[in-house]
């Protein structure tokens, strides 16, 4: 059980009072949450994320100890997420082998098969990464559903951001303007950006506090790694690097793999 500051109980007190106010008036208002899944913006979480109390009554000491508070992902809250994420990357992995392969898992010699065609860019595609894009299209599907039961407008999947190292400030890209800039060529606007998977955030994804990215390994006996950049940076590094956050894998069979620092 979590022990409060005199003034946050009386906060809270306070709060119980608004919401008895309010249900007087004829507002269907139940909990604390209620009231804040309507106005989040005068709200935030504290006490292992379960209790809401309005900004508008907090002094500074307040503040300063929920914008911490809130910096911090739950013990309970990262396990069900990680149990997500790793249900949905395991349940797409069989369920495209099974489309594929009869629900055989591909050899070594069919992942890496090369595919007729070529990619937008003029690269060739093999079986690996076919299996991969399609395999990272379910799991995407999967979890959104999840984790909107679980933790909703705290999280983003597959969000573009840009880093400025002469700044040290990151900013979000939206699928738009991504779209925008892959047009006027392959990618070469998009040079330094990153695309993280499941980003877990406060409701602010520049407030990262948790990454995860997706690894389908062909064949699945292959560890899961992270991807190595042209100037020969490791993916999870650089991930690292602008988020501010370890990030982890998760892959089918192998589950949750933890970031290490690399060099």
């Amino acid at each position: 059980m979590h022990r409060w500051n005199p003034s946050l109980r009386r906060a809270v007190l306070a709060l119980s009072a608004l919401l008895m106010g309010c249900g007087s008036a004829g507002y269907a208002v139940d909990s604390a949450t209620s009231a804040c899944q309507q106005n989040p913006q005068y709200c935030a979480l504290v006490a292992g994320e379960e209790t809401v109390v309005p900004t508008a009554i907090r002094g500074g000491a307040e503040v300063a100890s929920v914008a911490a508070t809130l910096r911090v992902l739950a013990p309970e809250t990262r396990s069900s997420i990680e149990q997500a994420l790793v249900e949905c990357v395991e349940w797409a992995h069989g369920e495209v082998n099974r489309q594929r392969f009869g629900g055989q898992s591909p050899s070594r010699e069919q992942c890496r098969e090369e595919l007729p065609g070529a990619d937008p860019c003029g690269k060739k595609v093999t079986r690996a990464m076919q299996l991969g894009t399609e395999k990272h299209a379910l799991a995407r599907q999967c979890v959104e559903q999840k984790l909107n039961a679980r933790i909703p407008g705290r999280f983003s999947l597959d969000q573009r951001y840009r880093y400025d190292p002469r700044t040290g400030q990151r900013q979000l890209i939206s699928r738009e303007e991504a779209r925008t800039l892959l047009q006027q060529g392959c990618g070469e606007e998009l040079k330094g950006t990153i695309v993280p998977d499941v980003v877990i955030h406060t409701g602010n994804p520049l407030e990262v506090l948790a990454v995860y990215d997706f690894k389908f390994p062909c064949p699945i006996s292959n560890p899961p790694d992270w991807r190595e950049y042209a100037n020969g940076s490791l993916q999870g590094d650089t991930y690292r690097q602008i988020l501010g956050v370890g990030p982890d894998l998760v892959a089918p069979i192998w589950k949750i793999i933890r970031w290490t620092i690399t060099r």
